[in-house]
């Protein structure tokens, strides 16, 4: 019998790269701290750290970037690499197999170039110990032969710059974790600098669009730049065929409202686990096994996916019995009779 493939669906909400999004990404990525909107705190660090080594005529040292997917990682890898006037070179930790995958892109390296490597946490151990020296001693240890006729060579690497992106910081082991010298976290962005966002990005794909049309994608992007983006491109496509090209409030609402995503920024999959939660476990507490075998998701992607949002947004918590829905989400679905109704049951 033919194994029966579990195929993701693509969400327009999902702050994950989707496919053939990587040219629509880069075409508003900006190039320039000065461009980038946000993390204010993280660009006023990188400037003075970036100014102190050009000072020295030195690499800076190695960085570590974490926080949830969609926030800035990767531009901030590029936008550090080209104030810094050096070359990037672009691997993720899955990608990084065996030994030779790294010695073959670290010994093309020139000194002051950057090796960005997305999703470092999922790089094996065997990688990560290859990796020791290289960023402590800007070494390579090569192992030649086998058995006792087996030697050590050393060879020296140019002075280069590892920037690492991850979204599970709590998966990076301490020795490598150790190893950078610069380390910070992206947080999630306030409505304003979203709304500043989807205004820059819609003068870059030359969209005429409204204020409150651009208040309207920024208010249901989740905090995340790439979802606002996302949204942008979606409101522009349904302005197109059905407006005439008009990007307005009420044209915005329509294109939203035909996605299926509120004013709060939760689509079905968001609703549909938060009323289960509600009616048919009085609010709860219930497991998350359970919450999966009721929606038809995956656990996994019910705890890594949906959940942070909803929590964050004060629509559900974690308990140690199970999770709860909170009196914002029987508010926001409109099922506060429920709630009392359960509360004297």
């Amino acid at each position: 019998m033919a194994k029966k493939e579990n195929k993701k669906k693509d969400r327009v909400i999902d702050p994950q790269e989707l496919k053939n999004e990587e040219t629509f990404d880069l075409t508003l990525r900006p190039k320039n701290l000065g461009d980038f909107i946000g993390q204010q705190k993280i660009k006023n660090n990188l400037e003075i750290f970036m100014a102190a080594a050009k000072g020295r005529n030195e690499p800076i040292e190695h960085v570590l970037l974490y926080g949830p997917p969609g926030l800035g990682k990767t531009t901030l890898a590029h936008i550090i690499a080209n104030e810094m006037k050096v070359n990037i070179r672009v691997t993720s930790g899955p990608a990084l197999e065996r030994s030779g995958d790294l010695a073959a892109i670290l010994t093309n390296l020139e000194n002051g170039d950057i090796l960005f490597i997305d999703e470092i946490h999922r790089l094996n151990k065997i990688i990560e110990e290859i990796l020791y020296p290289a960023m402590e001693d800007y070494a390579l240890d090569i192992v030649i032969g086998k058995g006792p006729s087996a030697r050590t060579l050393r060879l020296d690497l140019p002075k280069f710059t590892i920037v690492g992106a991850t979204t599970k910081i709590s998966l990076l082991s301490s020795p490598l974790r150790d190893r950078f010298g610069s380390i910070y976290h992206l947080d999630f962005y306030e409505d304003q600098e979203i709304d500043q966002i989807v205004d820059r990005s819609a003068q870059i794909l030359k969209i005429g669009i409204d204020q409150k049309a651009t208040k309207q994608i920024a208010a249901r992007a989740r905090k995340t730049p790439r979802v606002a983006n996302r949204l942008l491109k979606r409101v522009r496509d349904f302005a197109q065929v059905k407006a005439k090209g008009v990007v307005d409030e009420n044209t915005t609402k329509e294109a939203l409202a035909l996605l299926d995503i509120d004013e709060l920024g939760l689509d079905n999959i968001d609703r549909k686990i938060l009323e289960i939660i509600i009616n048919k476990f009085s609010g709860g507490p219930v497991g998350l096994n359970t919450i999966a075998a009721a929606t038809g998701e995956e656990m996994a992607t019910i705890e890594d996916v949906y959940e942070p949002f909803l929590m964050r947004i004060g629509m559900l918590k974690r308990t140690p019995k199970g999770r709860v829905a909170t009196e914002n989400a029987y508010t926001h679905l409109g099922l506060a009779d429920i709630k009392n109704r359960n509360k004297y049951n």
